[in-house]
């Protein structure tokens, strides 16, 4: 059971934060928040999985409603888009089968889905994306046969490997959140993948950089400690706040 972060969990997090790569960011958020779970259980959630839990604790963090900026590529045109965590956040079990099974045109694959530790071994060989994908693959098909005869990744056709990432995909939906544009300037149309790692924490980051002036002006006006700073509600803050600043 996940629940939410305090003010203090959250700023002892950021600064751990920063010094981590983004997947351990979003993974370091997760083991604050599910306190019953393991680390290497969090790093073995499906990214769906992840992810998932990733938006509804942002949800309780900063609330529902997510608005950014994002680029045409077309014309260079900046873009603001809203929409709201439940918009996106799909249903999804707790648990998810170890395993999948697909037959396919005389083949029988065997495959699971990427979890944390796949994406951080594949991105960290630097790859191009084509090498990546094939690398990804390597990592999560589990067998693969062809009439009796065991196939590697490298000897599967083309429209096998589309199948199976198809396949994938659909396994976990939640790991793939597309964002559709439309241009206003020049009409061009396109979709962009949603980071809620790098999204959650740059606000993250934004709010910390805000705390730390709150506690600041409050400890330097009241000589509170910083503790009793942050066991505050962010209102009863900004309350008194105001009257320092009147």
């Amino acid at each position: 059971m996940m629940r939410p972060l305090s003010a203090r969990e959250l700023l002892s997090v950021w600064e751990q934060g920063l010094v981590q790569t983004s997947i351990q960011r979003g993974l370091s958020l997760l083991a604050v928040a599910s306190p019953d779970l393991l680390p290497d259980a969090l790093a073995r959630l499906t990214v769906g999985q992840r992810d998932g839990r990733l938006l509804t604790l942002r949800a309780w963090t900063f609330g529902e409603q997510i608005a950014g900026l994002s680029t045409c590529p077309a014309c260079g045109e900046r873009l603001e888009f809203t929409f709201r965590t439940g918009d996106v956040l799909l249903p999804m079990a707790e648990e998810m089968p170890a395993s999948f099974d697909l037959d396919v045109d005389g083949y029988h694959l065997c495959f699971r889905l990427p979890d944390s530790q796949d994406i951080t071994a594949v991105s960290q060989n630097g790859s191009d994306a084509t090498t990546a994908r094939q690398q990804l693959l390597q990592r999560c098909l589990l067998a693969a046969n062809y009439q009796g005869e065991a196939q590697t990744v490298e000897a599967l056709p083309p429209a096998i490997i589309a199948t199976l990432t198809d396949q994938m995909a659909k396994a976990d939906p939640q790991a793939d959140m597309q964002t559709a544009f439309c241009c206003p300037a020049c009409g061009n149309e396109w979709q962009a993948v949603f980071d809620i790692i790098s999204f959650f924490w740059t606000e993250i980051d934004a709010w910390a950089m805000r705390t730390f002036r709150q506690v600041h002006e409050l400890a330097s006006a009241y000589h509170w400690p910083e503790a009793d700073i942050l066991a505050m509600s962010a209102w009863r803050r900004q309350m008194y706040l105001s009257m320092v600043n009147h």
